[in-house]
């Protein structure tokens, strides 16, 4: 047991700062639709469901950017915009295409939060360092359970610390900790299987695999997708789906793609996935999330999970307090696991002090 309290005090001291972080921009993003409907101008148009004005907006915003355009992703659920990828600048839409805003990179409040949030604000790199704390953050409850369990009875509901003393902090860091295990445990465990993706990937596959092997990708001719005819005939192959994104060829030779949500799909934009051939704008293959083997329906559960866009604004609140519990128990245990030494440090300069008096 010392060796698991001793593990868990430096692990949780080191990753407290990260852990923190990830943890107070993730309370932050529940609320993000939230901010852009409070900073962008609305438009409910862009709500319209209707293949033909979607398709209308997708080629105004092509013919607006050109070929920077890398996908679009229309409207829906709470927020009443479209949003427009490009690289490095991004921008939303209106219902008709007309730009209501435009930025480059993490100019705007939210997509600085997006990035810290993902990226530590230094890219992949920090990406992964992101996705190794989440995963040592899961780790980081087992063992704080493991610490408890055999002192069970001093366990409270008291989450403010009584006093700064290093009894009291223990007790709040404890407390807290206990509450919010199973939602901190599985948001980190998310957030790590999201960043390894293709290792999450292997290990559901070896566990559910796929019915059958994805198919080849289809042969494709050259041109610019009308969108108001791809959008009606992505939506002819899943009448019951509602259109979500529109993403341009990633390069030549490649098919377009339109991504749709299917009742009981849990991703916000959905996994069912239309190609398009570009030189025609008719479909030429089909993904349907529905028929996917249980590993990838599962890796699909990922995101929504972690980003809470599936269990209403219930969740939405579990969500964004275990964030900000996060970083409270990160900074609540580093603490009481920093004074500890300075007392007994205190304490052996008082006896050195009394000896030397007595001499």
């Amino acid at each position: 047991m010392g060796a698991i309290r001793l593990i868990h005090a430096w692990a949780g001291a080191i990753l407290s700062l990260i852990l923190g972080v990830l943890g107070l921009t993730g309370a932050l993003l529940v609320f993000e639709d939230d901010w852009v409907r409070l900073t962008v101008p609305a438009d409910p148009a862009a709500l319209s469901a209707d293949p033909a004005r979607l398709g209308a907006a997708a080629n105004a915003v092509q013919a607006r950017y050109g070929d920077a355009v890398s996908s679009v992703v229309f409207a829906g659920g709470d927020l009443d915009v479209h949003k427009v990828y490009m690289g490095e600048r991004f921008a939303y839409a209106g219902g008709e295409g007309q730009t209501l805003a435009e930025w480059d990179g993490t100019a705007r409040a939210e997509a600085w939060v997006f990035d810290l949030h993902h990226h530590l604000l230094a890219g992949e790199p920090g990406e992964m360092v992101g996705g190794v704390a989440g995963l040592a953050g899961a780790l980081l409850v087992l063992t704080g359970l493991a610490i408890w369990i055999p002192a069970w009875r001093a366990a409270g509901w008291r989450v403010w610390p009584a006093s700064t003393r290093r009894r009291d902090l223990i007790a709040s860091h404890r407390n807290l900790g206990l509450i919010f295990a199973a939602p901190v445990f599985l948001l980190c465990l998310t957030g790590g299987a999201i960043v390894f993706n293709e290792q999450t990937r292997a290990l559901l596959q070896a566990v559910a695999p796929d019915p059958a092997p994805a198919p080849a990708a289809p042969t494709v001719g050259a041109g610019r997708v009308d969108w108001p005819v791809a959008l009606a005939a992505a939506r002819a192959a899943f009448p019951g789906a509602r259109i979500r994104t529109a993403g341009l060829p990633p390069e030549p030779g490649k098919p377009a793609s339109v991504r749709l949500r299917q009742p009981g799909e849990w991703h916000p934009n959905g996994r069912t996935v239309v190609q398009i051939d570009p030189a025609t704008s008719r479909v030429v293959g089909v993904v349907d999330a529905h028929a996917l083997g249980g590993g990838t329906r599962l890796q699909n559960a990922l995101y929504p999970i972690h980003a809470a866009s599936v269990g209403g604004w219930l969740y939405d609140l579990v969500v964004a307090l275990t964030g900000l519990a996060l970083a409270a128990l990160g900074g609540v245990g580093t603490w009481s696991f920093l004074i500890k030494p300075r007392r007994r440090a205190r304490a052996a300069a008082a006896v050195a002090t009394a000896g030397a008096q007595e001499r």
